[in-house]
């Protein structure tokens, strides 16, 4: 092990490349944010969301015709209400990617 290589990772497999040390990755990362707080907006955006087996860990069969029969016929008007509230008309975006956007500019600009 040369001085920029660290020691081998627990928990990783055996086949897993050596990890050099000397440089710092950050990897942001969020879920997701609708592209604004219209109708068709919010519907496209919860479809994805709620489509997503890490987040609704229920089987496709059930889960699919409530989402698309029921849920994204009404939510999309409750939670478009909810992000109108928040939503940053400047920017033009939700606060979400507002801060995501911030975060990553002085991550840029501290890590150079």
């Amino acid at each position: 092990m040369n001085r920029m290589e660290g020691p081998p990772l627990a928990h990783a497999p055996a086949d897993h490349p050596q990890v050099r040390f000397g440089r710092v990755g950050v990897l942001l990362a969020n879920l997701g944010t609708p592209d604004g707080y219209d109708y068709w907006s919010m519907r496209r955006y919860l479809g994805e969301f709620l489509s997503d087996r890490r987040v609704i860990d229920y089987s496709p069969w059930f889960w699919q015709p409530l989402l698309q029969l029921v849920i994204l016929t009404k939510r999309p008007f409750s939670s478009g209400a909810a992000y109108r509230s928040i939503w940053n008309e400047e920017a033009g975006e939700s606060p979400l990617m507002t801060t995501t956007r911030a975060q990553t500019e002085k991550l840029r600009a501290r890590l150079a």
